[in-house]
């Protein structure tokens, strides 16, 4: 596909994406800050895309900018992440698109600690590989054992760490915006 091609299918996609997602043109100018004359003429190609006008939208649309652009696939769909270490975890990013939910495969060393339970914005689900994690979520005191899961609005005064006996490794899924995780125990209709 030539530049001009790939730039060509950019309007259509963005208004099929506004439209499938149910957003008028006036709410997608209010999130994005640009005006609704500039994303009708984006949308109906007589205005070239560039990244000043991409990048909100992509945000606004909570997806990656080469879904915007219809990129071609890259090929490897592994996510190839280095650890991060934070106040004494250990983090392994396991998406790749900012914003929107995120997942971290987390690994906490023995240790015992006291309890210093936070609040903010968004939604978290805690998924235990091996270990004990213990979480406090408002006046809950429970521990999550290998297999056990536990979703939360992290309005909720929370906190989570290892229970002190062993290391803890668990799966992390957070939503800044409060985006909340379905897990099905198996498929409908097996």
């Amino acid at each position: 596909m030539t530049t001009d091609e790939v730039l060509a299918g950019v309007g259509p996609r963005l208004r099929q994406m506004r439209k499938e997602r149910e957003v008028t043109l006036a709410a997608l100018s209010e999130t994005t800050g640009i005006s609704v004359s500039t994303l009708s003429r984006l949308e109906s190609g007589l205005r070239k895309p560039s990244l000043e006008l991409l990048l909100p939208i992509a945000r606004a649309h909570q997806v990656a900018l080469d879904e915007l652009v219809g990129a071609p696939s890259a090929g490897d769909p592994r996510v190839r992440s280095k650890p991060i270490v934070m106040g004494g975890r250990t983090h392994w990013p396991l998406t790749r698109q900012p914003g929107g939910l995120q997942a971290y495969k987390v690994l906490e060393p023995k240790r015992r600690q006291e309890p210093d339970p936070r609040t903010h914005e968004g939604y978290e689900w805690l998924y235990v590989l091996s270990g004990k994690l213990r979480l406090v979520l408002g006046e809950h005191d429970v521990v999550l054992t290998a297999g056990e899961a536990a979703e939360f609005d992290t309005r909720v005064p929370h906190w989570f760490g290892s229970t002190g006996e062993g290391p803890v490794e668990f799966l992390s899924l957070f939503g800044p915006q409060g985006e909340r995780m379905h897990v099905r125990a198996r498929p409908k209709g097996a």
